[in-house]
Formats: structure tokens, C-alpha cells, sequence
């Protein structure tokens, strides 16, 4: 047998109690709240609207059947670009939870629009996905405008502000262009097929050099007629250049995008359908300056050329030729006579170098020569010779103290003597050498007669 939910099993297998209370049981359903809702979107009808001096936004979001508490705080309600009031229909994404005080459930609203904008906005998101992949919106169908429109259809409110504009703008512009007002609802839902049924009229006339479809600034439901499918195809289809200028600057349409140009206003439209007469007068002043400053220089080159064709003329004449050619023989006549000098110059040059020459062939000048230059050999010889003997006296000189280093005399100079027997050999020993035998003494200062008296 199992103890009930509330109860756990306690010491000895009886069961234990576990209570609550209200503070801990709001918690936890505000936690499982919380966990299962984190962020939800939910549409209903504001009710019970209150801001106090705080701030805050509280209010109460209902439809048919049920009701909930919603509390939007300052720093969220700030940005709101709308006044909610009770009755208005809105769109708010919020998180669930609880008010523990009251143990209410609630919603912390984090943003809120209205509704019926939230749905235009996500059909217009919707549209214009489908038709930018159907290639409606691509750059190379774009056709271009024609510079000079002669005849231009506005297809718009015909007591709209943006026609009084567009009309405005053209007639300073350029007044030359023809325009046509093409009447058509811009607002509500007779708009769509009214716009729809003049742009196939206008295009089928052929009498447009382009056509205007345009409008003044709204809500997003006041411009919802140039967001329909319909009117979008059948700008696309229109046989001549479409521009579409509606709203604001800040405002986009369908038509925006398939029309062959986007102006931000209806008076930019008109700016960008015609020119400026003023610019196109500075324009054609300055061409017509450009082709006075042409003429004038083909002129002024067709003035250069004549009067020198007129000097070949003249140069032609038999008089001129007898003096062209008088002044050339004179010329000729220059150079001959320069020429000569300079050969005349270069003969006497030469000859001077010649004669130069040949005196330095002469035999008393050579023989002079040939004595000067013998006796520089001699002066050389005799200076070779005795800078030859120099060196070989000194030569000597070294060899003799190197021989005297290691000669026998120089020992003798020390005091020493040398023997030699009767037959002039050297004792090297006194041995073999008898009583009264005779010896002679070298000595450094000459020799001494001796004779041995004993051993």
C-alpha cells in the first residue's frame, strides 16, 4: 500500500507530511512557468490601460473568451511608437509569469505593436519574397527613362497634394512636357483595381513616353494599395517605363521594387522625369560657346594655310627664283672660299710638321744626339762600375773577417804556436819525436829555429 502524494516515508515506514507555503508554492509555479513559456507572442484587445507615475504600462489583454493580466515596464514602454488605449487591437511578444504578491498569473511585456500593422508588414515581407523570385525586381529588366518625355501620364489622386507637386515641379522644370492626370482612388479597397485598370489603359494607348505612379506620404494601410499583387503585375507588364514615387522617402512599396525607378517623394519623381531648362540654357550656352571657339580655330587654321599656299605662290615667281638662287650661289661662293682657307690652313700645318720632322732626321742632329746619349751610357757605365766594385770590396771584406774568424793565424795572435818537423809537417803528437831533434815554431810574428833537449 502507497502513502499519498503529500506524504513520504519516514522513520519506522510511517509517512511524513511536507507543507508549503504560499510564498514557496508561488516560486515554484512561477519557475515551471518560467521553464514550459519562456517567450510567447499573443494577440488580443487592450483593456484597463493604466500608467501610473512610475512609468510602468499595465493593462489587461483579452479577446472572446479569456482575459490576462500584462505589465510592460518603463524602460520597455518608452520605445513605443504608438499610444495604446482601450479598444486598440495589439500584437506583443512577453514572457509568462507569476505575480507572487497576488499569486496572479501575468505577462511582462517586451514589445507590442499594433496588430493589423504587424499583419501588413509580414504579407508585405510575404509579397515581396514571392515576387523578387519570380524576377520581378531584377536590375536587367529595368528600363531606362527617356531623357526628353514629351508626354507623361501621373497616375494618382487627382486632389492629392502629390499631384499639385508633381505639376508644381514639371511646369518650372520644363514646360515643354505634356502632362496628363490620370485620375485613380489611392486609398482603400476600390484603389487596387482602379490603379490596376488605368496603368493597362495608359500602356495599351501608346500616347506616354513614361508614366508617374505616385502618391503622398501615410500609414502603411493608407499606401497598402501599391502593396497589392495585382498592381504589381501589371507594372511589370505596362509596355512603357513605370516610376514610383509613393510616400515618403523613408517609405518602400511593392511598386517600388518592380517599377523601372524608385523616387523617394513625388516631387523627386518629377525631377528625375524632366530636366532643367535653366541647366539645358547653361548647357546650350556652352556648346554654343564650344563650337564658336571650333570655328573660330578652323578659321584661323584655313587663314594659316592660305597665306602660306600664298608664299609658295610667290616663292614660284621667276624673279623670286633668280634671287633664291643668286643668294645661293653667294652662299656657295662663301663656302668655297672658306673651304679653300681651310685647306690652305691645314697644308701650311702639315708642312710644318714635316719640315720639323725631317730636321730631326738630320745626321749633325743625330749624331749629336747619338754623342749625348753615349755619353749618358758612359756616365752610366762608370757609375755602374764603381757601385759594382763597391759592392764586391765590401763582399771581400765580409769573406776576409770570416776566414780570419777560423784561420790558424788568428789563433797564433792569442799566444799560440804551431810545430812543424824537418820535413815541414805538423806535430800533431810527441811521441815519435826525439831527443835533439830540430823543429821549427810558427808564430804570429814570424818563426823560431828550436831543438828538442829531452822528452
Amino acid at each position: 500500500m502507497h502513502a499519498p502524494d503529500d506524504f513520504t516515508e519516514g522513520a519506522g515506514g510511517k509517512p511524513t507530511r511536507h507543507v508549503l507555503t504560499p510564498s514557496t508554492l508561488n516560486r515554484l509555479v512561477r519557475g515551471l512557468l518560467e521553464d514550459a513559456l519562456p517567450l510567447v507572442w499573443i494577440e488580443g484587445e487592450l483593456s484597463n490601460v493604466a500608467r501610473p507615475a512610475s512609468g510602468h504600462l499595465y493593462f489587461t489583454l483579452k479577446d472572446s473568451l479569456a482575459q490576462v493580466r500584462c505589465a510592460m515596464f518603463k524602460t520597455k514602454s518608452m520605445g513605443l511608437r504608438f499610444r495604446p488605449a482601450d479598444g486598440a487591437h495589439v500584437l506583443c511578444r512577453a514572457r509568462v509569469g507569476l505575480y507572487e504578491p497576488r499569486g496572479e498569473f501575468q505577462l511582462v511585456v517586451e514589445h507590442m505593436e499594433p496588430a493589423g500593422e504587424g499583419a501588413l508588414q509580414r504579407e508585405f515581407e510575404r509579397l515581396k519574397a514571392q515576387l523578387d523570385a519570380e524576377g520581378l525586381f531584377a536590375q536587367e529588366r529595368k528600363r531606362p527613362l527617356p531623357r526628353f518625355a514629351r508626354r507623361i501620364g501621373v497616375i494618382t489622386s487627382a486632389t492629392g497634394a502629390a499631384i499639385r507637386d508633381v505639376l508644381s515641379v514639371m511646369s518650372r522644370r520644363w514646360p515643354l512636357v505634356e502632362v496628363e492626370v490620370l485620375p485613380v482612388p489611392v486609398q482603400g479597397r476600390e484603389a487596387p483595381p482602379a490603379i490596376v485598370s488605368m496603368l493597362r489603359k495608359a500602356s495599351a494607348s501608346g500616347r506616354y513616353d513614361v508614366l508617374l505612379l505616385t502618391r503622398g506620404g501615410g500609414s502603411l494601410e493608407d499606401l497598402w494599395a501599391f502593396n497589392d499583387e495585382q498592381v504589381a503585375r501589371a507594372v511589370h507588364a505596362s509596355a512603357v517605363p513605370v516610376v514610383s514615387a509613393v510616400g515618403h522617402e523613408i517609405d518602400f512599396s511593392i511598386s517600388d521594387f518592380v517599377a523601372d525607378l524608385r523616387a523617394p517623394t513625388p516631387s523627386a519623381a518629377a525631377e528625375l522625369l524632366v530636366p532643367d531648362i535653366l541647366a539645358l540654357r547653361r548647357h546650350v550656352e556652352q556648346l554654343r560657346q564650344r563650337t564658336v571657339a571650333i570655328h573660330e580655330r578652323r578659321l584661323h587654321t584655313r587663314i594659316q594655310r592660305l597665306d602660306h599656299l600664298l608664299a609658295r605662290l610667290q616663292a614660284q615667281r621667276p624673279q623670286a627664283r633668280l634671287a633664291r638662287d643668286r643668294q645661293r650661289l653667294e652662299q656657295l661662293q662663301r663656302r668655297l672660299l672658306a673651304c679653300r682657307q681651310a685647306q690652305v690652313t691645314q697644308k701650311t700645318i702639315r708642312l710644318d710638321r714635316m719640315h720639323a720632322r725631317l730636321l730631326a732626321q738630320h745626321p749633325r742632329q743625330r749624331v749629336a744626339m747619338l754623342r749625348q746619349r753615349l755619353e749618358q751610357y758612359a756616365l752610366q757605365l762608370r757609375h755602374m762600375m764603381q757601385h759594382k766594385l763597391q759592392r764586391e770590396r765590401l763582399e771581400l771584406q765580409h769573406v776576409a773577417r770570416a776566414m780570419h774568424a777560423v784561420s790558424p793565424l788568428a789563433t797564433l795572435e792569442r799566444g799560440y804556436a804551431i810545430l812543424f818537423d824537418e820535413e815541414g809537417k805538423v806535430l800533431r803528437s810527441a811521441q815519435n819525436v826525439a831527443v835533439d831533434t830540430p823543429l821549427r815554431a810558427k808564430l804570429a810574428d814570424g818563426d823560431l829555429a828550436l831543438r828538442v833537449s829531452k822528452k
